[in-house]
């Protein structure tokens, strides 16, 4: 079994080692921050692929994923994850192109309102929060908080690079991107908690509604923006979210508060070995989409 070192402890990362530790490897992490200093805990995450690619990969890692995440919601309860009903809004009949990935996805739903043709299938839901600290204390004693200025100095047999948007830095890749977004969470009560919607159709009106136990995040937008630390929150977005969450049937009572984050976008996700180095990021909105499928195939490289 292999030393392996994992550099980063977001959602990839911590479900990386998860896995490596699942198959017997000497597993270490190594992370700048956890819990809510990481973009992981900005995400909405309902099971869906969301700028990510390319879309016959990522299609096998989130079936991969979903697959575990519904098991981990029937059994792990303490895990924070749900199965919810997920409705996909469409203009045309066409299949969309993650079809692949939910293998009991029958023909789309018309004559609704909402829009012409309507996709509904099952979808895990995330809290990020109980999630990413469920597999802290299952990798209890093997995690260190420290910044990794170069992934040659980190020691292990593998390095598992894991940082999403700092890997720009780490490895000088320009195809990897910052897209910003910004959600607004608000209370609850009155709401349907066990529907989530995307309304893709249009970038100018772009909406979600991802319930979680005891509140609902609203959003959205994907918005291209630089560096790695992202820009706050705004009243205007705020407004729009809310404008958007109205025209869809979704009037809360209370707004709790607002959360921004960059998803780590890139041209294709990165998941590749490069000597003793494996780089597993930009997966872009899909994280907790992906995760466990990307750790899987990771576990495969380490072993090539």
């Amino acid at each position: 079994m292999a030393r392996v070192t994992v550099v980063g402890a977001g959602v990839i990362g911590l479900t990386t080692a998860d896995a490596l530790l699942e198959a017997g490897h000497e597993v270490r992490v190594v992370a700048a921050a956890l819990g809510t200093g990481i973009t992981s805990a900005a995400a909405g995450a309902i099971w869906f692929p969301f700028r990510s690619d390319p879309p016959t990969t990522v299609n096998r890692w989130a079936a991969m994923t979903r697959t575990w995440e519904t098991q981990l919601a029937a059994t792990t309860p303490e895990a924070g994850i749900d199965v919810l009903m997920q409705e996909v809004y469409a203009d045309t009949p066409e299949r969309p192109w993650w079809a692949g990935a939910v293998d009991d996805l029958g023909d789309p739903i018309i004559g609704r309102p909402e829009a012409p043709y309507l996709w509904r299938f099952a979808a895990p839901r995330v809290e990020p929060a109980t999630f990413c600290a469920w597999l802290e204390r299952r990798l209890a004693g093997r995690i260190t908080i420290a910044q990794v200025s170069s992934l040659n100095e980190v020691e292990g047999d593998i390095v598992v690079n894991c940082t999403g948007l700092g890997a720009r830095r780490l490895c000088g890749d320009s195809l990897l991107k910052g897209v910003w977004g910004q959600t607004t969470i608000v209370d609850g009560e009155g709401l349907d908690l066990s529907l989530s919607i995307s309304d893709e159709r249009d970038e100018a009106t772009f909406f979600y509604s991802i319930p979680r136990r005891r509140e609902v995040v609203l959003g959205g937008c994907a918005i291209e923006e630089f560096g790695e630390t992202p820009s706050p929150p705004t009243q205007a977005w705020r407004a729009k979210i809310l404008e958007r969450a109205a025209a869809h049937g979704i009037v809360a009572k209370r707004v709790l508060r607002d959360s921004s984050g960059l998803r780590p976008y890139r041209s294709a996700v990165r998941l590749e070995r490069e000597g003793r180095v494996i780089h597993n990021y930009g997966h872009g909105g899909s994280g907790y989409t992906l995760c466990r499928g990307c750790a899987l195939d990771v576990v495969q490289l380490v072993s090539t």
